[in-house]
């Protein structure tokens, strides 16, 4: 994409009513724009992010029989009403009526909707296990939303359901969703912990909350000394691992002494809940069993906050400079910048490379704006992809090329060829990294 042509406005200043590292750059390269109090506009280099971080989520739950549908964001409210949600959710559920009168509410969560669907499709334990899920925007009338999209009133969100027969099924279904969370997680290089957790609205009686360890989050959690955030992690963490919210600590109760603990401040990104028959036995939502009864299903909901993710991933990595995108969820692959577009030599080999570049399947940046070089690499380093193209005069009448890794701002001088040889490899993109080990420009 060339960036004369893209939907990319950048602000050199902080803006003053952004106080998150996250809000702040969010706005600073317009990936979102805000419409009203915890509402926001998803502008284009925002939105391939969303779209980023979603496949690798359709990707894991694929790996796990999951399927995805797509409900209506306005429930009706009798559905609330018969499952004894409507009047105890509070004032976060926003409540309206139609033209007819019908009592509506966009939906903050959606376990009743989900519940009348398998309710009416599926009969039989022999049509068990069923996970299904969607993307989709939520609203919750927070009373004070801040932080930009980490604590928004619209939000988009993944949320999974799980209907099988009994308990000991369903709790397959919730490992099953636990682990295909770790991987979710860590394919974006975030070092996530399951928490045991509070069920709140949603109820039930088992819970974990997905917590990244960041020192903007907004919750404090007390953690096993001896678990190394950035190793791989297994199911057996869940159970093995201990790991609590600073209000569910209890000092008495703790397996651990105080001085193998460690606390730090994290960001929830995922929740999840087991509840057994609390939605399925109130709505009906019963299947044959194999002696031939009537039997409730037992169900579990996995959310995970896709807009919240994207703002964790911000917190986390970026520096004074800008972003410093994972390349799992980077908006491009890489930016191309041309140092002087009035040169012709440098001009016609950059836009070469472009196309050389997006004919290897690479998603490309490319600054063609007639700027000062040094506005364009400050753009460049804001928005914070994994590597950067640099080309200048000096270099185009030699038929070489600078390579700058963002993460460690290692820079490299290197034939067109060379670059081009190693980008079409299988997985060059992940290869890149090695050419840093040879010798830097003069």
């Amino acid at each position: 994409m060339r960036f004369s042509r893209y939907f990319l406005t950048t602000l050199k200043e902080v803006p003053q009513e952004a106080h998150l590292v996250s809000h702040q750059l969010m706005l600073r390269c317009c990936m979102i724009h805000q419409v009203a109090a915890g509402l926001y506009a998803w502008a284009p280099l925002g939105l391939k992010v969303l779209q980023k971080i979603e496949a690798i989520i359709r990707e894991e739950h694929a790996a796990i029989d999951a399927l995805e549908v797509h409900m209506p964001t306005i429930q009706p409210a009798a559905l609330w009403k018969e499952s004894g949600r409507y009047e105890d959710y509070g004032k976060e559920l926003l409540r309206f009526k139609d033209r007819h009168e019908v009592e509506l509410l966009y939906g903050p969560t959606c376990e009743e909707i989900f519940t009348q669907f398998f309710k009416t499709h599926i009969k039989s334990y022999k049509d068990l296990p069923q996970r299904l899920y969607q993307i989709q925007l939520k609203f919750r009338d927070e009373i004070r939303p801040r932080f930009g999209v980490m604590r928004g009133r619209e939000f988009l969100m993944k949320d999974l359901y799980s209907f099988d027969l009994n308990k000991a099924a369903s709790l397959q279904s919730y490992e099953a969703v636990l682990g295909a969370y770790y991987k979710i997680f860590e394919r974006m290089n975030l070092k996530a912990l399951a928490v045991r957790a509070d069920t709140g609205p949603i109820g039930g009686d088992l819970s974990h909350e997905f917590i990244v360890l960041a020192p903007s989050g907004e919750s404090t959690l007390l953690y096993d000394a001896t678990f190394k955030p950035g190793t791989p992690l297994t199911l057996d963490d869940i159970h093995n691992v201990y790991a609590v919210t600073d209000d569910q600590h209890n000092p008495e109760t703790c397996p651990l002494k105080a001085d193998q603990l460690k606390t730090s401040k994290g960001i929830e990104v995922g929740h999840v809940f087991y509840f057994g028959t609390k939605y399925s036995a109130p709505l009906g939502a019963s299947v044959m069993d194999d002696k031939g009864e009537l039997t409730p299903v037992h169900m579990g909901s996995y959310g995970i906050g896709v807009s919240r993710v994207l703002a964790a991933l911000i917190e986390i990595f970026s520096d004074e400079k800008g972003m410093v995108w994972p390349q799992s969820v980077a908006p491009f692959d890489v930016g191309l910048v041309n140092l002087k577009i009035g040169d012709e030599a440098c001009t016609a080999m950059a836009d070469a490379l472009y196309t050389n570049l997006k004919a290897a399947g690479i998603d490309v940046l490319y600054d063609d704006r007639d700027r000062p070089a040094g506005f364009k690499l400050n753009d460049m380093d804001l928005v914070g992809l994994p590597y950067q193209i640099i080309l200048g005069p000096k270099n185009a009448a030699k038929g070489h090329v600078e390579l700058k890794e963002r993460a460690t701002g290692k820079l490299i001088c290197l034939s067109q060829e060379a670059l081009m040889a190693k980008i079409s490899a299988t997985d060059g993109l992940a290869k890149l990294s090695s050419l840093f080990d040879a010798a830097q420009c003069a």
